[in-house]
């Protein structure tokens, strides 16, 4: 298994788990080998946020590890990764993640991911930020990390809750390279038209 078709995402406890669930389904028919973490927060965070059990979401990953498991393959750098997505990601875990901590198998693929130089995207969610937010999210950035908090683009015009997540998600995915075709592109101010029509326009004078 190459680097390249190999990607690690987590979910982790903020609210949100609607992104970490649909990044695995957006995955899915990529043939990439998703390994996955979901945290006993985001577990919670799941039964209040959805109607989706555990068994639904870690059937859409190659290989799930436990959060207490830091033996597996992922905590080292030898396993070789395109990187990996935190979707969302608690403040908790952008805290672990800043100070190196490694105390979670979460925490840990992270900072192989920073110290191999390899991508590593946060999609932090709280609102309003602490300082201390502020400083861990300057932190991670100054190590490599991307924090890519979820703020909706409303130039996509997203009809629904579910265009808003995919949109975002592409976003994402388009820092790793990957093109699922989620992703409405601006090409530029349309005078109040769709996307599709603009593009439609595009050769006009």
């Amino acid at each position: 298994m190459t680097a390249a078709s190999r990607l690690v995402v987590a979910i982790t406890g903020a609210s949100g788990f609607a992104y970490g669930h649909r990044l695995l389904e957006l995955l899915r028919p990529t043939g990439i080998e998703v390994h996955l973490i979901v945290s006993r927060a985001a577990q919670l965070t799941m039964a209040c946020e959805t109607t989706l059990h555990l068994s639904d979401v870690t059937a859409l990953a190659a290989q799930v590890h436990k959060n207490e498991d830091i033996g597996a393959c992922i905590a080292s750098g030898s396993c070789r990764t395109l990187g990996m997505v935190v979707a969302p990601c608690s403040m908790k875990t952008l805290a672990e993640i800043a100070h190196g901590t490694g105390g979670t198998l979460v925490a840990r693929a992270a900072d192989v991911m920073l110290k191999e130089r390899r991508r590593l995207v946060l999609l932090a969610r709280e609102t309003p930020l602490t300082l201390t937010h502020i400083r861990n999210m300057l932190a991670v950035t100054e190590m490599g990390a991307i924090v890519a908090p979820p703020v909706p683009a409303f130039y996509a015009r997203p009809q629904n809750l579910d265009e808003m997540v995919d949109h975002t998600l592409g976003r994402v995915l388009d820092l790793f390279d990957i093109d699922v075709g989620a992703v409405r592109r601006w090409t530029g101010p349309a005078s109040g038209r769709s996307f599709d029509e603009a593009k439609a326009g595009n050769n006009d004078s």
